[in-house]
C-alpha cells in the first residue's frame, strides 16, 4: 500500500504539542477527543482510510512496513504513542529513533508474546496460571500432563477478544484444539479456580510518579469484554493494596510511561495476573465520566510530561460494550436519559466492538438497574440489512 495523507494537514499551532498515535481505531479516536481540550494536535497512522480516528486529527495511511511513512509521522509530531498492542517492534523501533515513543519499544516485545509476558510476571514474583510453550502437537500432549486439564491454549501473539484460543477439557480435547489454533507459536495454560475477573489501570509519569485507578471488575461472554463496574464491588484493602503494588512494580520494571491495564484473577489465594496491554484499555472506558481524570487524559498527560490527574471516582459507574450491532441513541437514551453513548463511527460486523455506553450515579444498586434496562435495549438490536 502507498501511504496517502487524508484531507489537508493542519497546521501545527506554535506552543502546543502534535501527538502522533500509531493505531487509528477506537481507542486512539477516544485519546484525541481528550487530547483536544488539552489544546493538543493529532497524528494518527493506520493502515486503513476508514480509521475512525481520522475524524480527530490528520490521518496518514500506509502499512507497517513502509518507512518512508512512518518518517513523514515523525516529520509532523513532537511525541508518538500507540493504541494497540500489536504494532510491530521493527515500526515502533524506526519511530523511537526519530521522536520520544511511550510506552517504550521493549513494552511491546514483552506484551505481544504470552510466554514472555508471564515470565515477566514471574521474574517480579506475580503469579501467573501455570504455562508452557508449546510448538507441536507432542509438546501440547507433554504440557497437559505436566500442567493438567481443564486449560486452554492459545496463540503466542495477535490473539485478542477470544480469538486464537481452544479450551482443553478431557484428553480427547488435545487433538482438537492442535487443529483448531497449532501451527503457529503457542502456549498451553493451565485452569485457574477464580471467583471473578478484575483489572487494574495504572499510570506512571516520566518522572516515575504512579497513580492508580481503583480496581474493577469485568464479566466477559464468548471471550469478549462485555460490562466492567468500577469501582469493583467489595474489595478488601489487602486485595486493593496487592493490586496497586504489583502494578507499580511492573511499570518501574519496565521504565513504562503512559497508561497500563493488567487483567487480574481473583482466587482464595490471592491475585493471580492474566495479561497486560500496554495501552488504554475497554475496561477502563468507565473513566470518561466517571472519574476525575479519564485514562485517555491520563495516558496523554504522562506520554507529554505532564502531572497526572486525579484518579478517584465520582460515585459508582458501568460500561458496556456494544457488540456487533448498535441501537440508536434514542433507544438508549429512552431507556436511560443520564446514559452515556460513545459511538466509535465503525462499520457493524459481528463480534465487532462499535461502541460503548456509560451510566454513572451515586448508588451502586441505581446504577446495576440502569444497566439491565439498557443491557435490554442491546440484547433487541437488529442487525442492520
Amino acid at each position: 500500500m502507498t501511504a496517502t495523507q487524508t484531507g489537508s494537514q493542519t497546521a501545527k499551532i506554535p506552543g502546543q504539542v502534535r501527538v502522533g498515535v500509531l493505531g487509528g481505531g477506537q481507542l486512539g479516536r477516544m485519546l484525541g477527543l481528550a487530547g483536544v481540550p488539552l489544546g493538543m494536535q493529532f497524528t494518527f497512522f493506520d493502515p486503513s482510510p476508514e480509521a475512525s480516528a481520522a475524524e480527530v486529527g490528520d490521518l496518514i495511511v500506509g502499512n507497517y512496513d513502509d518507512d518512508a511513512a512512518l518518517l513523514r509521522l515523525c516529520d509532523a509530531v513532537d511525541v508518538v504513542t500507540f493504541e494497540f498492542e500489536n504494532v510491530p517492534v521493527r515500526a515502533a523501533e524506526l519511530v523511537a529513533s526519530r521522536r520520544p515513543l511511550w510506552p517504550p519499544v521493549s513494552t511491546l516485545h514483552v506484551a505481544q508474546d504470552r510466554v514472555r509476558e508471564k515470565e515477566c510476571f514471574n521474574l517480579l514474583g506475580i503469579p501467573t496460571a501455570p504455562f508452557a510453550a508449546v510448538d507441536s502437537l507432542d509438546e501440547l500432549r507433554d504440557a497437559v500432563t505436566r500442567i493438567g486439564l481443564p486449560g486452554i491454549l492459545k496463540t503466542r501473539t495477535l490473539g485478542y477478544d477470544g480469538k486464537g484460543q481452544a479450551m482443553l477439557r478431557t484428553e480427547d480435547d488435545v487433538v482438537k484444539a492442535w487443529d483448531a489454533v497449532g501451527g503457529v507459536p503457542l502456549v498451553y495454560e493451565g485452569f485457574v479456580n477464580f471467583t471473578r475477573e478484575l483489572s487494574i489501570l495504572a499510570v506512571r509519569g516520566r518522572d516515575g510518579v504512579v497513580v492508580t485507578y481503583p480496581l474493577v471488575e469485568n464479566s466477559h461472554s464468548e471471550g469478549i469484554l462485555r460490562l466492567s463496574v468500577a469501582p469493583a464491588p467489595a474489595v478488601s484493602d489487602a486485595v486493593a493494596e496487592a493490586a496497586a503494588a504489583l502494578a507499580t512494580r511492573i511499570l518501574d520494571h519496565l521504565w513504562y510511561v503512559g497508561l497500563l491495564a493488567i487483567e487480574l484473577f481473583e482466587t482464595a489465594d490471592g491475585l493471580v495476573a492474566n495479561e497486560m496491554a500496554p495501552r488504554v484499555h475497554n475496561s477502563g472506558h468507565w473513566t470518561i465520566e466517571g472519574a476525575e481524570t479519564s485514562q485517555f487524559e491520563n495516558h496523554l498527560r504522562a506520554v507529554c510530561d505532564l502531572p497526572l490527574g486525579d484518579t478517584a471516582t465520582r460515585g459508582h459507574a458501568a460500561m458496556l460494550n456494544v457488540i456487533g450491532t448498535a441501537p440508536t441513541p434514542s433507544a438508549i437514551l429512552h431507556a436511560d436519559a443520564a446514559a452515556h453513548v460513545h459511538l466509535y463511527g465503525k462499520r457493524e460486523a459481528p463480534r465487532r466492538k462499535i461502541g460503548h455506553v456509560t451510566v454513572r450515579g451515586n448508588d451502586a444498586n441505581d446504577v446495576a438497574t440502569r444497566v439491565s434496562a439498557i443491557r435490554r435495549v442491546l440484547a433487541n438490536t437488529t442487525p442492520s440489512a
